[in-house]
């Protein structure tokens, strides 16, 4: 039974490894006025062409002023630097700091970071110069994960996040220092935030407080939420989670005609590692503005351990979200007609951030952040009926540490746009298009699958099960021929350890790839080559610019011998990868990465 996109132990084609990183959030270079670290690694709240407008900037700490040790870049599957943002970071002994500088202002700081398995301390934080009361603790706890089900899986997830709301406004230039208390800590990247006041209660609202529940977290709250819900959804009203902690110990079903609202996701925090959970439901359900985060240490495929388990019903809506420590974020099963979900944030699941497991029409994804996900960040998943109409749009994505940044297995007429991955790690490529089918009944891609306008940075890896390179983007019939149109348009590739465009028969059957175009792309940097083809077909490439190109433009080499061939249809305006690799008994080794 297959209940998260990852029980995949048929995974041959595993997409793996890692790449080099920094940020997650923009494009484009900063002014020759910022700061360094600023230029190498920040986030804006501008509107951007790639990615999510995010309401927190990010900083790299091998940017910033340190005591510590930097580590990294590496590629090595299941190294601690090459899981990194940047696959850089920088280790801290006892007593040791890095020293933030803001680019902007902000009184909330989120830090990724990893502690040795099995041990906990805290970070010592220091504003401009004067340690403040609170800590951050930091733990393994949620870290090494273990999926041997999983061919080519070793351990991995071995960073969280932790955060902290400082107590004051800090402005451009003001410092964080993060000092390691008792035990090694490794800083990632930290995320620096101006966070609202708690938002007021809405007018006729049901407040859980006043069912009974507890905002201190020590009793459980679930029969009162589950009052409050009762109560509201008889008049189609809101129930309101007021600033606190909120201790939910079983799942919640029956929720439609409703709308949850909290006072803010960094003020209403409700702890549960299963909050919704319903097969179907023919009422609206709006969900917004409070966070949930539960207590999922590892991954069983049989559990629904996720905020959404199911159906929230047509024209429902999530929003201002913040998900953490839950195996997905949502699993999205039944009718979810014209869901949105927009401007949430999901962090160290251990599996999925969200998928479109079937049936899914008219859905949006949009503006959302994932970081650490211990498989495909976003995915739609054609089993039992195919996902049509659906959309993953301007999404940032980092560090899924196991599959893909985005992954779309089967379904019709399907886009996927204007999306910023970075620093996909072992099993995974920036975005695949695919129809590897897991179970069946699936229902293989058909219609037309936009992919337009995406920048994919450090993405593909080397399949561990294969010793096989995977590329930043790719397209694979895996278990059957791609018959659908792939339209693949104005894709901007940076810094990738491997290939960018694969098109390949993961299974190893030699299933044609057919039916689609390239038109338009900016390859800057490239460890082997542009064009990976590894399975008969035709594709046509048009308007494709490399500089440092690896060791050759094109991979041409149909597998199994004697499948037939792969036709690469030149369209024009293609520059700076005309070489094709000429020994097809081995593959090339990058060029360039470190």
């Amino acid at each position: 039974m297959r209940t998260s996109s990852a029980t995949r132990s048929s995974y041959i084609l595993a997409v793996a490894v890692a790449l080099v990183g920094t940020v997650v959030g923009v494009t484009g270079q900063a002014s020759a006025q910022q700061p360094q670290q600023t230029q190498q690694a920040s986030q804006s709240r501008a509107a951007v062409a790639a990615g999510a407008t995010l309401p927190f900037s990010s900083t790299e700490a091998e940017s910033a002023s340190t005591t510590g040790q930097k580590i990294g870049p590496d590629h090595t599957q299941g190294t601690l630097a090459s899981e990194a943002s940047g696959r850089q970071a920088v280790r801290l002994d006892s007593g040791q700091s890095v020293e933030f500088t803001l680019d902007e202002a902000a009184n909330a700081v989120n830090v990724a970071y990893n502690v040795p398995d099995g041990q906990s301390g805290s970070l010592a934080v220091y504003v401009n110069g004067t340690k403040l009361d609170e800590s951050l603790a930091v733990t393994s706890e949620y870290s090494y994960v273990d999926t041997p089900w999983i061919a080519g899986a070793e351990t991995h997830h071995l960073f969280d996040n932790a955060r902290l709301l400082l107590g004051q406004d800090l402005a451009a230039g003001d410092t964080v220092k993060l000092e390691a208390a008792s035990t090694e800590v490794t800083v990632d990247v930290a995320d620096f935030e101006q966070v609202d006041a708690p938002a007021t209660e809405p007018s006729g609202a049901v407040s859980v407080v006043d069912k009974g529940a507890d905002p201190t977290g020590q009793q459980d709250s679930t029969q009162a939420f589950r009052d409050a819900i009762t109560e509201a959804k008889a008049v189609g009203g809101t129930v309101w989670i007021p600033a606190g902690d909120f201790a939910v110990n079983s799942e919640l079903s029956g929720v439609e005609n409703v709308t949850i609202q909290g006072a803010g996701s960094w003020h209403s925090v409700v702890h549960a590692s299963r909050f919704i959970n319903q097969t179907g439901t023919a009422g609206k359900a709006v969900i917004k503005d409070f966070a949930v985060i539960g207590e999922v240490t590892e991954r069983v495929d049989s559990n629904p351990d996720n905020f959404v388990n199911g159906s929230l019903g047509p024209d429902s809506q999530v929003s201002g979200m913040w998900l953490q420590h839950l195996k997905v974020g949502l699993w999205l099963t039944g009718n979810n007609d014209n869901l949105i979900v927009e401007n949430n944030r999901i962090l160290d699941t251990t599996a999925d951030g969200l998928n479109l497991n079937g049936n899914a029409q008219g859905v949006q994804v949009r503006n959302n952040f994932l970081r650490n996900q211990g498989d495909d960040s976003l995915a739609m998943w054609s089993l039992n009926a195919a996902d049509t109409d659906s959309t993953f749009a301007n999404n940032t994505i980092s560090q899924p540490n196991l599959a893909n940044g985005i992954a779309i297995y089967g379904g019709s007429d399907i886009t996927v746009k204007d999306n910023l991955i970075s620093d996909t790690n072992a099993l995974g490529s920036g975005i695949a298009i695919s129809n590897q089918k897991f179970a069946d009944p699936f229902f293989p891609l058909g219609g037309t699958i936009t992919v337009s306008g995406n920048t994919l940075v450090r993405t593909g890896a080397v399949n561990p099960n294969w010793d096989h390179p995977m590329g930043a983007l790719r397209v694979d019939a895996y278990d059957s021929a791609i018959e659908a149109k792939v339209e693949i348009t104005d894709t901007t590739v940076k810094d990738s350890p491997y290939s960018v465009f694969e098109f390949v028969s993961g299974g190893g059957t030699g299933q044609a790839v057919e039916n689609v175009t390239v038109d338009g792309a900016t390859v800057d940097g490239v460890g082997t080559v542009v064009v990976q083809a590894e399975t008969p077909g035709e594709v046509t490439v048009s308007n494709v610019t490399a500089t440092e190109a690896g060791a050759a433009g094109v991979y041409n080499c149909p597998f199994p011998e004697g499948s037939g061939t792969f036709t690469l249809t030149d369209g024009g305006g293609n520059s700076g990868w005309d070489s094709t690799w000429d020994d097809c008994t081995a593959w090339p080794e990058p060029e360039g990465r470190s």
